[in-house]
């Protein structure tokens, strides 16, 4: 009862245990859903920084090709390219890209006359045939209405320069301004300086050198789009993205001015005259304007700075057509799993099948420790009754012996008939016990790894027929009759020819033993499938169900054998396991209770 309480113990322990394990997997997934719900909220929030630090950088060296070459119409009046020329090697020193501007193309905005065409080795503009292409872009920026500073599609910005203007001005943002005309004192344009970007500088010199910048380890795919969504480099699987941002941006929070401080230090004292310089972030004041709801009209960004009466006004004017406020380029940036989502998806997913994995082997390992408690517990009393039961198979064959060789000593038997049958009963006794005693050294051998075989060509007849001759006296003095089944010639296989035999003498051995009054066995050998089938077959007690599992475990004994009092220590079965396994074959068993069994032994041939 004590023990039953000792086994019930630890099996409600080892449940406990495992509970224990579920309560931290279901909280472990809760812990790993935030935690990954967090780690993807701020990853989104740090790629679309990312990907807005990336606009801004792309959208610099855009404005800086832009609005550094804003000068006053005075110049262009003269035709002298002093300015134009200060400003055109202050910004090539400057970018990392002197590559991006192609050409410069002047137009003015009143007649006909043609158009003027910068010469980098003249260093100064001369008049040029108005082309197909020149007209085109003409017509583009003639049109008020539809005036753009960038024409993506020619890759070409189109700056305005105004006419002198020395009264203080603002910053008007307003809608319809046909309405508001009145309101605003604007200077008039003299014209519209044309500047060619380079497409594949910007496709393989800045792109490729941004990505580098701010997506550097290849996690992310990254995308540029036009407004109606072609691609103009590379391009996304699908239409979401992680974030996005526009380019060619040259909005008034993006304003970048390159005539500032260092300009004006590197230009000389007698041009600075004719430029203005503004040192410092300027603030703006907006005013907006009521418009009718079916009213549609351009939205213009106009920016007049105060000028001292000697200087001229430089101004910067950007308008949208009414209903257009799509950037021309936009910025896409994807991870390369498909999305943010779906990799932190992924990420929680492998995570939670790793903790998952590592609870399940700790449910493992503590099954593991529970089952070999109980089967350490097992053993041992298996162990315990082996000792029980080896120690009466010796009493027994050590009384008589005792017996006899006490009234030998004691002159009870002197006649030569009774002294020989003594004699007798001691040699079979003492073979008895040396039986037991080589069993229990064979298996002890077989366990510790330090039995030897020696492998040669061996006979099945004559393994078969060593193991009667071995068996004879307890089948004679069982008076068991023995039936043979021997097919003819049989292969030899390779095989000790001690150890088959000691198998097959434990197994006819238990087949006297369990004959239960049904003097019989058979000993038979065949061939098939490339093997050599050894079996003994008997009459009688059967085996049952439950117990064919565990007869070829060292130790075990049925509780009805043992009940029944058959003597016999649990090692032999064990020992023929061994055997057949050392020589590449098995061994297994059919029964039925009552009705006999069947052992057989396959060896590979």
């Amino acid at each position: 009862m004590k023990s039953m309480g000792r086994s019930w113990s630890i099996i409600l322990f080892g449940v406990g245990l495992l509970g224990l394990l579920a309560v931290l997997g279901v909280l472990q997934y809760r812990w790993l859903s935030q935690i990954s719900d967090a780690d993807g909220d701020k990853a989104r929030k740090s790629v679309q920084e990312q990907a807005k630090q990336f606009a801004t950088d792309f959208n610099r060296e855009i404005q800086g090709a832009y609005f550094n070459f804003q000068t006053d119409a005075e110049s262009w009046k003269t035709r002298d390219w002093a300015a134009f020329n200060e400003r055109y090697d202050y910004w090539k020193d400057k970018t990392s890209y002197p590559d991006l501007i192609t050409d410069f193309y002047f137009f003015e905005a009143k007649g006909d006359s043609p158009p003027l065409h910068y010469g980098f080795d003249s260093r100064a503009f001369t008049t040029a045939e108005l082309t197909d292409e020149l007209a085109d872009l003409r017509a583009r920026f003639s049109d008020e209405k539809n005036f753009r500073p960038i024409y993506e599609d020619i890759y070409t910005l189109v700056l305005p320069i105004h006419e002198g203007e020395n009264k203080i001005g603002r910053v008007f943002m307003h809608a319809n301004l046909r309405q508001n005309r009145a309101e605003l004192r604007l200077p008039d344009k003299y014209g519209y300086l044309a500047i060619k970007i380079d497409p594949e500088t910007i496709k393989e010199k800045i792109l490729p050198a941004l990505i580098s910048k701010y997506f550097p380890e290849g996690d992310f795919r990254v995308a540029v789009t036009r407004r109606d969504g072609t691609p103009v480099f590379q391009s996304v699987s699908g239409e979401t993205s992680d974030a996005a941002a526009p380019l060619l941006d040259l909005s008034p929070d993006n304003f970048v001015f390159f005539a500032n401080k260092d300009l004006l230090s590197s230009i000389d004292e007698g041009k600075k005259k004719n430029i203005v310089i503004n040192s410092r972030t300027e603030s703006r004041s907006v005013s907006t304007f009521d418009t009718k709801d079916d009213e549609k009209g351009d939205v213009k960004i106009e920016i007049k700075r105060d000028v001292s009466p000697k200087r001229t006004a430089v101004f910067t004017t950007a308008s949208k057509t009414s209903g257009d406020d799509e950037t021309p380029w936009t910025l896409a940036v994807q991870h390369s799993s498909g999305s943010i989502d779906a990799f932190m998806a992924d990420t929680f997913r492998r995570n939670l099948a790793v903790g998952l994995g590592l609870l399940s082997l700790l449910a493992l390992a503590i099954a593991a420790i529970i089952f070999s408690a109980q089967r350490a517990k097992l053993l041992a009393r298996r162990q315990i009754d082996f000792v029980s039961s080896v120690s009466h198979e010796f009493r027994t064959p050590l009384a008589v012996i005792y017996s006899a060789g006490e009234n030998l000593a004691d002159g009870v038997a002197r006649e030569n008939g009774q002294v020989e049958r003594y004699g007798n009963l001691i040699k079979g006794e003492g073979k008895k016990l040396s039986t037991m005693v080589e069993q229990i050294l064979e298996f002890a051998g077989a366990n510790s790894g330090r039995r030897k075989y020696n492998f040669g060509e061996v006979s099945i007849d004559e393994v078969i027929a060593n193991a009667l001759d071995e068996c004879r006296p307890m089948i004679d003095q069982n008076h068991i009759a023995v039936e043979t089944g021997i097919s003819p010639k049989l292969p030899s296989i390779n095989a000790d020819k001690t150890a088959m035999s000691q198998a097959i003498q434990n197994l006819i051995m238990n087949a006297i033993k369990y004959s239960n009054g049904e003097a019989w066995l058979r000993v038979a050998a065949e061939n098939g499938d490339g093997k050599v089938k050894i079996s003994v077959e008997d009459r009688g007690i059967g085996i049952t169900k439950k117990d064919l599992r565990s007869i070829f475990e060292p130790f075990y004994r049925s509780r009805e054998v043992v009940d029944a009092q058959i003597h016999g220590n649990g090692l032999g079965l064990s020992l023929v396991k061994q055997i057949a396994e050392a020589h590449n074959g098995r061994v297994f068993v059919s029964s039925e209770i009552g009705k006999g069994s069947k052992f057989t032994i396959e060896i590979p041939n």
